[in-house]
C-alpha cells in the first residue's frame, strides 16, 4: 500500500529545509507514515482510492490531489517528529497550519470527485 499516492521525496520537500535529517532519511518511518496517510484519506473520503487508483484518469487531476494530500499529511508527521531544527517553534507551527489548510481543501476536492467507478468503503 505504501507510496501509491505520493513519493517520499514530495513528503520530505513539504516538511521544509529544516526537517530532521535522520527522520527524512528513515525509509521505515516514512513508509509507516505513508501507509497511515493513505488509510486516512480513504477513511476521510469514504472512497477506496487505493483499490481504484489505476482506474483514475491521469487527466482528471485527482491523482495530483491525492499526491498533495498524502505528502502533506506525511510532511506534518515529519515536522511533528522534531521541531528543534526550525528557526522557531512558530515557523514549524505556521508550516503545520499551512499543510493542514491544504489537506482540508484537498479532502474536500476528493469528496466531490465523481467516484462512481471506485469502491465506497
Amino acid at each position: 500500500m505504501a507510496w501509491t499516492f505520493c513519493t517520499s521525496g514530495s513528503a520530505v520537500l513539504g516538511a521544509g529545509a529544516h526537517a530532521n535529517a535522520t527522520i527524512t532519511a528513515s525509509g521505515s518511518a516514512l513508509t509507516i507514515w505513508s501507509n497511515a496517510a493513505e488509510g486516512e484519506i480513504v477513511n476521510e473520503t469514504q472512497t477506496n482510492f487505493l483499490a481504484g487508483y489505476s482506474s483514475i484518469s491521469a487527466t482528471s487531476g485527482i491523482k495530483n490531489v491525492l499526491s498533495s494530500v498524502c505528502s502533506d499529511k506525511i510532511s506534518q508527521r515529519i515536522i511533528n517528529y522534531d521541531m528543534s531544527g526550525y528557526t522557531s517553534r512558530s515557523e514549524a507551527q505556521t508550516m503545520l497550519n499551512v499543510l493542514d489548510n491544504q489537506i482540508k481543501i484537498g479532502i474536500g476536492n476528493l469528496k466531490s470527485y465523481n467516484t462512481s467507478s471506485l469502491k465506497a468503503i
